[in-house]
Protein backbone atom coordinates (compact mmCIF):
# COMPACT_ATOMS: atom_id res chain seq x y z
CA UNK A 1 0.00 0.00 0.00
CA UNK A 2 1.78 3.39 -1.25
CA UNK A 3 -0.56 5.95 1.03
CA UNK A 4 0.48 5.17 5.07
CA UNK A 5 -1.04 8.56 6.24
CA UNK A 6 -4.68 8.06 4.92
CA UNK A 7 -4.87 11.65 5.78
CA UNK A 8 -6.93 13.91 3.52
CA UNK A 9 -9.03 16.66 4.34
CA UNK A 10 -10.98 16.56 0.98
CA UNK A 11 -13.92 14.48 0.90
CA UNK A 12 -12.78 10.79 0.26
CA UNK A 13 -14.71 7.73 -1.46
CA UNK A 14 -15.73 5.61 1.76
CA UNK A 15 -15.21 2.63 -0.13
CA UNK A 16 -11.16 3.90 -0.62
CA UNK A 17 -11.91 4.07 3.09
CA UNK A 18 -13.25 0.76 3.65
CA UNK A 19 -10.68 -1.02 1.66
CA UNK A 20 -8.08 1.17 4.07
CA UNK A 21 -9.49 -0.56 6.79
CA UNK A 22 -9.56 -3.98 5.68
CA UNK A 23 -5.81 -3.63 4.20
CA UNK A 24 -4.66 -3.43 7.79
CA UNK A 25 -5.83 -6.33 8.80
CA UNK A 26 -4.09 -7.99 6.00
CA UNK A 27 -1.02 -9.87 7.76
CA UNK A 28 2.30 -11.10 6.75
CA UNK A 29 3.25 -14.37 8.01
CA UNK A 30 7.02 -13.81 8.75
CA UNK A 31 7.31 -17.08 10.74
CA UNK A 32 5.69 -19.60 12.41
CA UNK A 33 3.66 -17.87 14.59
CA UNK A 34 4.88 -14.48 13.85
CA UNK A 35 3.20 -12.07 11.71
CA UNK A 36 4.14 -8.82 10.09
CA UNK A 37 0.82 -6.13 10.41
CA UNK A 38 1.55 -2.26 8.76
CA UNK A 39 0.83 1.11 10.66
CA UNK A 40 -0.92 3.38 9.54
CA UNK A 41 -1.83 7.01 10.38
CA UNK A 42 -5.55 7.06 11.86
CA UNK A 43 -5.20 9.75 14.99
CA UNK A 44 -1.34 11.17 14.83
CA UNK A 45 2.37 10.30 14.87
CA UNK A 46 1.66 6.83 17.62
CA UNK A 47 -0.28 4.07 16.16
CA UNK A 48 -4.09 4.00 17.18
CA UNK A 49 -4.93 1.72 19.51
CA UNK A 50 -7.44 0.46 17.61
CA UNK A 51 -5.25 -0.76 15.56
CA UNK A 52 -3.06 -2.71 17.48
CA UNK A 53 -6.08 -4.63 18.82
CA UNK A 54 -7.56 -5.29 15.95
CA UNK A 55 -4.08 -6.51 14.17
CA UNK A 56 -3.36 -9.04 17.48
CA UNK A 57 -6.31 -10.42 17.12
CA UNK A 58 -6.23 -11.37 13.46
CA UNK A 59 -2.21 -12.42 14.52
CA UNK A 60 -4.20 -14.80 16.79
CA UNK A 61 -7.07 -15.96 15.16
CA UNK A 62 -4.31 -17.32 12.17
CA UNK A 63 -3.09 -19.60 14.47
CA UNK A 64 -6.59 -21.41 15.46
CA UNK A 65 -6.16 -25.18 13.90
CA UNK A 66 -10.59 -24.63 14.14
CA UNK A 67 -11.92 -21.40 13.04
CA UNK A 68 -13.38 -20.36 16.54
CA UNK A 69 -14.76 -16.66 17.73
CA UNK A 70 -13.26 -14.27 20.34
CA UNK A 71 -15.41 -14.57 23.62
CA UNK A 72 -12.83 -11.83 25.72
CA UNK A 73 -9.43 -10.75 25.18
CA UNK A 74 -7.46 -8.41 27.82
CA UNK A 75 -4.65 -6.33 26.75
CA UNK A 76 -1.95 -3.90 27.40
CA UNK A 77 -0.57 -0.60 25.82
CA UNK A 78 3.17 -0.78 27.48
CA UNK A 79 4.29 2.11 25.13
CA UNK A 80 3.84 4.42 22.34
CA UNK A 81 3.97 2.52 18.78
CA UNK A 82 5.35 4.48 15.32
CA UNK A 83 3.73 4.55 12.30
CA UNK A 84 6.32 5.22 10.42
CA UNK A 85 7.43 0.96 11.14
CA UNK A 86 5.49 -1.89 10.74
CA UNK A 87 4.41 -3.68 13.90
CA UNK A 88 5.29 -7.60 14.52
CA UNK A 89 2.80 -9.81 15.91
CA UNK A 90 4.32 -12.61 17.71
CA UNK A 91 1.38 -15.36 18.97
CA UNK A 92 2.45 -18.17 21.79
CA UNK A 93 -0.26 -20.98 21.91
CA UNK A 94 -1.35 -21.89 25.12
CA UNK A 95 -4.28 -24.08 25.14
CA UNK A 96 -6.04 -25.83 22.94
CA UNK A 97 -9.49 -27.77 24.39
CA UNK A 98 -11.87 -29.49 22.61
CA UNK A 99 -14.02 -25.44 23.16
CA UNK A 100 -11.55 -23.05 25.13
CA UNK A 101 -8.28 -21.92 22.99
CA UNK A 102 -5.99 -19.50 24.58
CA UNK A 103 -3.18 -17.42 22.87
CA UNK A 104 -0.99 -14.68 24.22
CA UNK A 105 0.21 -12.30 21.76
CA UNK A 106 2.96 -9.72 22.01
CA UNK A 107 3.40 -6.84 19.80
CA UNK A 108 7.38 -5.59 19.03
CA UNK A 109 8.85 -2.46 17.09
CA UNK A 110 12.52 -1.97 16.80
CA UNK A 111 14.48 1.40 17.19
CA UNK A 112 17.93 2.21 16.29
CA UNK A 113 20.63 2.37 19.22
CA UNK A 114 23.49 4.57 19.53
CA UNK A 115 25.84 2.04 17.35
CA UNK A 116 23.28 1.59 14.73
CA UNK A 117 22.11 -1.89 16.43
CA UNK A 118 18.34 -2.40 16.42
CA UNK A 119 17.13 -2.24 19.69
CA UNK A 120 13.64 -4.41 20.47
CA UNK A 121 10.76 -2.44 21.80
CA UNK A 122 7.23 -4.08 23.41
CA UNK A 123 4.70 -1.75 22.98
CA UNK A 124 1.64 -3.95 23.42
CA UNK A 125 0.67 -7.73 24.81
CA UNK A 126 -2.59 -9.39 24.60
CA UNK A 127 -4.05 -12.72 26.10
CA UNK A 128 -7.49 -13.85 24.24
CA UNK A 129 -9.27 -16.87 24.30
CA UNK A 130 -11.59 -18.51 21.58
CA UNK A 131 -14.99 -20.46 21.73
CA UNK A 132 -17.74 -21.77 19.55
CA UNK A 133 -20.92 -20.11 20.30
CA UNK A 134 -22.78 -22.73 21.82
CA UNK A 135 -25.81 -21.35 22.85
CA UNK A 136 -27.07 -22.40 26.42
CA UNK A 137 -28.50 -20.14 29.26
CA UNK A 138 -29.36 -16.58 28.11
CA UNK A 139 -30.17 -13.38 30.01
CA UNK A 140 -29.27 -9.75 29.04
CA UNK A 141 -30.80 -6.32 30.65
CA UNK A 142 -32.68 -4.21 28.07
CA UNK A 143 -31.08 -2.28 25.58
CA UNK A 144 -30.89 1.70 26.60
CA UNK A 145 -33.52 3.93 24.71
CA UNK A 146 -31.58 6.82 22.13
CA UNK A 147 -32.42 8.87 19.61
CA UNK A 148 -31.75 6.41 16.24
CA UNK A 149 -29.23 7.14 13.70
CA UNK A 150 -31.56 8.35 11.46
CA UNK A 151 -32.49 11.35 13.63
CA UNK A 152 -29.01 12.16 14.08
CA UNK A 153 -25.86 13.83 12.37
CA UNK A 154 -22.65 12.25 11.64
CA UNK A 155 -19.36 13.62 12.92
CA UNK A 156 -17.72 14.98 10.18
CA UNK A 157 -20.96 17.31 9.60
CA UNK A 158 -20.70 17.76 13.16
CA UNK A 159 -17.15 19.00 13.00
CA UNK A 160 -18.35 21.33 10.12
CA UNK A 161 -19.79 23.29 13.28
CA UNK A 162 -16.71 23.05 15.27
CA UNK A 163 -14.05 23.78 12.56
CA UNK A 164 -14.38 27.63 12.51
CA UNK A 165 -12.86 27.57 16.51
CA UNK A 166 -10.26 25.50 15.12
CA UNK A 167 -6.70 26.21 14.56
CA UNK A 168 -5.32 26.64 11.26
CA UNK A 169 -2.41 24.22 11.81
CA UNK A 170 -5.11 21.81 13.23
CA UNK A 171 -8.05 22.39 10.54
CA UNK A 172 -7.05 19.38 8.24
CA UNK A 173 -6.68 16.93 10.56
CA UNK A 174 -9.57 18.09 12.26
CA UNK A 175 -11.44 17.32 9.33
CA UNK A 176 -10.74 14.33 8.13
CA UNK A 177 -12.73 12.03 7.08
CA UNK A 178 -12.86 8.78 9.91
CA UNK A 179 -12.77 5.33 8.44
CA UNK A 180 -15.88 4.28 10.61
CA UNK A 181 -19.17 6.13 10.05
CA UNK A 182 -19.88 7.98 13.83
CA UNK A 183 -23.09 9.55 14.65
CA UNK A 184 -23.14 10.93 18.36
CA UNK A 185 -26.42 10.95 20.58
CA UNK A 186 -25.19 14.14 22.51
CA UNK A 187 -22.58 15.74 20.43
CA UNK A 188 -20.52 17.70 22.64
CA UNK A 189 -18.32 21.15 21.57
CA UNK A 190 -14.51 19.85 21.58
CA UNK A 191 -12.95 23.25 21.43
CA UNK A 192 -15.09 24.53 24.51
CA UNK A 193 -16.13 21.53 26.66
CA UNK A 194 -18.44 21.75 29.73
CA UNK A 195 -18.39 19.84 32.83
CA UNK A 196 -20.89 17.59 32.21
CA UNK A 197 -21.74 13.71 33.71
CA UNK A 198 -19.51 10.88 32.42
CA UNK A 199 -21.80 9.01 29.88
CA UNK A 200 -22.06 9.33 26.14
CA UNK A 201 -23.23 7.24 23.03
CA UNK A 202 -22.10 6.45 19.53
CA UNK A 203 -23.94 4.92 17.00
CA UNK A 204 -21.26 3.05 14.54
CA UNK A 205 -21.49 1.03 11.04
CA UNK A 206 -18.95 0.65 8.14
CA UNK A 207 -21.07 0.84 5.05
CA UNK A 208 -19.84 -0.80 2.42
CA UNK A 209 -18.06 -3.64 4.42
CA UNK A 210 -19.42 -6.52 2.86
CA UNK A 211 -19.71 -10.29 3.71
CA UNK A 212 -16.10 -10.92 6.20
CA UNK A 213 -15.20 -13.55 8.62
CA UNK A 214 -16.29 -13.50 12.30
CA UNK A 215 -12.79 -12.56 12.73
CA UNK A 216 -12.47 -9.39 10.85
CA UNK A 217 -16.00 -8.37 12.06
CA UNK A 218 -14.00 -9.23 15.79
CA UNK A 219 -11.39 -7.26 14.90
CA UNK A 220 -12.77 -4.24 13.10
CA UNK A 221 -15.67 -4.19 16.44
CA UNK A 222 -12.20 -3.66 18.69
CA UNK A 223 -10.78 -1.68 16.49
CA UNK A 224 -13.99 0.59 16.91
CA UNK A 225 -14.21 0.31 20.36
CA UNK A 226 -11.45 2.97 20.90
CA UNK A 227 -12.93 5.54 19.45
CA UNK A 228 -14.20 8.06 22.15
CA UNK A 229 -13.75 5.67 25.18
CA UNK A 230 -11.01 7.01 26.77
CA UNK A 231 -12.85 10.53 26.59
CA UNK A 232 -15.36 9.52 28.34
CA UNK A 233 -13.62 9.63 31.58
CA UNK A 234 -12.47 13.50 30.49
CA UNK A 235 -16.34 14.71 30.57
CA UNK A 236 -16.81 15.99 34.66
CA UNK A 237 -13.78 17.85 34.79
CA UNK A 238 -14.75 19.76 31.51
CA UNK A 239 -11.43 18.85 29.23
CA UNK A 240 -11.39 17.54 25.82
CA UNK A 241 -8.80 16.23 23.69
CA UNK A 242 -7.84 19.31 22.23
CA UNK A 243 -7.69 20.90 25.87
CA UNK A 244 -4.01 22.25 26.17
CA UNK A 245 -1.39 20.89 28.07
CA UNK A 246 -3.79 17.14 28.36
CA UNK A 247 -1.88 13.89 28.20
CA UNK A 248 -4.02 11.29 27.54
CA UNK A 249 -3.29 7.61 26.66
CA UNK A 250 -4.96 4.11 26.62
CA UNK A 251 -3.33 1.74 29.38
CA UNK A 252 -5.43 -1.07 29.25
CA UNK A 253 -8.00 -2.20 27.37
CA UNK A 254 -10.27 -5.46 27.64
CA UNK A 255 -13.58 -6.95 25.62
CA UNK A 256 -15.70 -9.28 25.66
CA UNK A 257 -17.95 -10.71 22.94
CA UNK A 258 -21.35 -11.85 23.87
CA UNK A 259 -23.30 -12.18 20.47
CA UNK A 260 -22.76 -12.28 16.59
CA UNK A 261 -23.33 -8.98 15.49
CA UNK A 262 -22.71 -7.45 11.63
CA UNK A 263 -20.89 -4.26 11.49
CA UNK A 264 -22.40 -3.09 8.19
CA UNK A 265 -25.82 -2.40 9.88
CA UNK A 266 -26.01 0.49 12.98
CA UNK A 267 -24.50 -0.61 16.68
CA UNK A 268 -25.04 1.57 19.35
CA UNK A 269 -21.89 1.49 21.90
CA UNK A 270 -22.81 3.48 25.08
CA UNK A 271 -19.94 4.42 27.34
CA UNK A 272 -19.27 5.64 30.84
CA UNK A 273 -17.34 6.32 33.52
CA UNK A 274 -17.58 5.46 36.97
CA UNK A 275 -13.93 7.08 38.63
CA UNK A 276 -11.25 8.98 37.89
CA UNK A 277 -8.28 9.42 40.06
CA UNK A 278 -4.75 9.21 40.38
CA UNK A 279 -4.49 10.66 36.88
CA UNK A 280 -5.94 7.48 35.39
CA UNK A 281 -9.80 7.50 34.45
CA UNK A 282 -11.71 3.85 34.28
CA UNK A 283 -14.11 3.38 31.29
CA UNK A 284 -17.19 1.14 30.68
CA UNK A 285 -18.78 0.30 27.31
CA UNK A 286 -21.55 -1.46 25.58
CA UNK A 287 -22.21 -2.57 22.31
CA UNK A 288 -25.66 -3.16 21.37
CA UNK A 289 -27.62 -4.25 17.96
CA UNK A 290 -31.02 -4.94 17.35
CA UNK A 291 -32.19 -5.08 21.08
CA UNK A 292 -28.86 -7.66 21.75
CA UNK A 293 -25.88 -6.96 23.89
CA UNK A 294 -23.06 -8.31 21.95
CA UNK A 295 -19.82 -6.98 23.32
CA UNK A 296 -18.92 -5.62 26.18
CA UNK A 297 -15.36 -3.24 27.06
CA UNK A 298 -13.74 -1.54 29.55
CA UNK A 299 -10.42 0.56 29.31
CA UNK A 300 -8.77 2.52 31.61
CA UNK A 301 -6.82 5.64 30.25
CA UNK A 302 -4.02 8.02 31.61
CA UNK A 303 -5.31 11.57 32.24
CA UNK A 304 -2.31 14.23 33.17
CA UNK A 305 -3.35 17.76 32.81
CA UNK A 306 0.29 19.61 32.68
Amino acid sequence: MSDKSFANPMPVDYQLLVKQLLETLQLKQIAADVFEGQSYDYVGKRIFGGQVLAQALMAASHTLDTPKPCHSFHSYFLRGGNINQPVIYRVRRLRDGRSLSAREITAVQYKEGLEGERIEQRIFCMMASFSPMEGGLDYQEDMPAYPPPEDLLAEQQLKEQFVGNVPDALKARFMRQRHIEIKPVKPRDPINPKQIPPKQANWLCIKALGTQSVAVQQALLAFSSDFYLIGTGLMPHGISFMTKGLQAASIDHSMHFHRAFDLNHWLLYDMWSDTSANSKGLNHGQFWQDGKLVATVQQEGLMRLR
